[in-house]
């Protein structure tokens, strides 16, 4: 005899998770979208139809922004997957101070995002940082880390691989402690090493924690904009803005309507990378 479910009662659990989600996500992505067709105030508004859209792609560092943007993003994510899987090979290895070096690693999270990048600012000074006075000690003749145009934005990625390669090590960890020890016993009982363990075992059946971080630090990369900001503030000139830094010096100019329907720009630019590369993870993915 099936029992029969009360399907409406289901649903009303559901509600006020739903309404939740409406008030803090659906409904400000419904006005964005309205406003970003209006040339808005904070006491009135007027509609122009697609002239923001038309404007924003006329902006001469739209280009650099995009090209920027892409580079940021792709480039955070290799590193923050490649370094957060060989930090959390050797972590979850029978080291004595892993407990401690998993503190060590996870800590620059917990920093403030503009407290990092105001101490990089500091550190990465052409002359008086700390950095470069490091490399002076050994003859090696620093570069300007923030100054220079075209090392700029690469500066800026490298700090935030450092700030957040330690969640991608933590979703590693947990991806790897959750693999069966009968794949490797079956395997050190057929004489594999341990690369050929971790080639084919720890690496095929980590793919789902492979494809969060992947998706979560792409979705990062493309959102930034608080380290920029306070490491560079886009320069010099415009050779480290993101989308996301060009929309703010367009809402801190008074263009409101321009800098929502960047938002809008900005969104869908995310969707349109991040869901092919979702549903293209996702099919490759390993069952235990």
């Amino acid at each position: 005899m099936k029992l029969k479910v009360n399907k409406v009662y289901s649903y009303w659990l559901l509600l006020p998770a739903f309404l939740i989600y409406a008030l803090l996500f659906l409904y400000p992505t419904a006005v964005s979208f309205f406003f970003s067709f209006t040339r808005w105030t904070l006491v009135d508004w007027e509609w122009i139809g697609l002239e923001n859209f038309i404007m924003f792609f006329e902006e001469s560092s739209l280009m650099i922004g995009f090209k920027n943007t892409l580079i940021f993003a792709v480039l955070t994510a290799g590193l923050k997957v490649v370094l957060g899987l060989m930090i959390a090979a050797f972590l979850t290895s029978q080291i004595k101070t892993k407990k401690f070096i998993r503190s060590v690693v996870f800590f620059p999270v917990l920093v403030s995002t503009i407290a990092v990048g105001i101490t990089f600012k500091v550190l990465m000074h052409p002359s008086e940082g700390l950095i470069n006075t490091a490399l002076s000690w050994i003859g090696i003749d620093g570069p300007s880390w923030l100054g220079s145009p075209s090392l700029a934005i690469y500066s800026v990625a490298l700090v935030d691989v450092w700030k957040g390669v330690g969640i991608a090590t933590v979703i590693f960890i947990a991806g790897m402690m959750s693999i069966p020890k009968d794949y490797y016993e079956a395997h050190q009982i057929d004489g594999g090493t341990k690369f050929n363990a971790f080639w084919h075992i720890t690496l095929p059946l980590s793919r789902p924690a492979i494809n969060a971080v992947i998706l979560l630090a792409l979705i990062g990369g493309l959102r930034t904009f608080d380290l920029v900001w306070a490491m560079t503030g886009g320069g010099p000139g415009f050779s480290s803005d993101l989308i996301a830094s060009i929309i703010y010096k367009q809402y801190q100019a008074g263009f409101y309507g321009l800098s929502t329907a960047g938002n809008v720009i900005l969104f869908i630019l995310v969707a349109c990378v991040v869901y092919p590369v979702f549903k293209f993870l996702t099919r490759r993915e390993v069952d235990l």
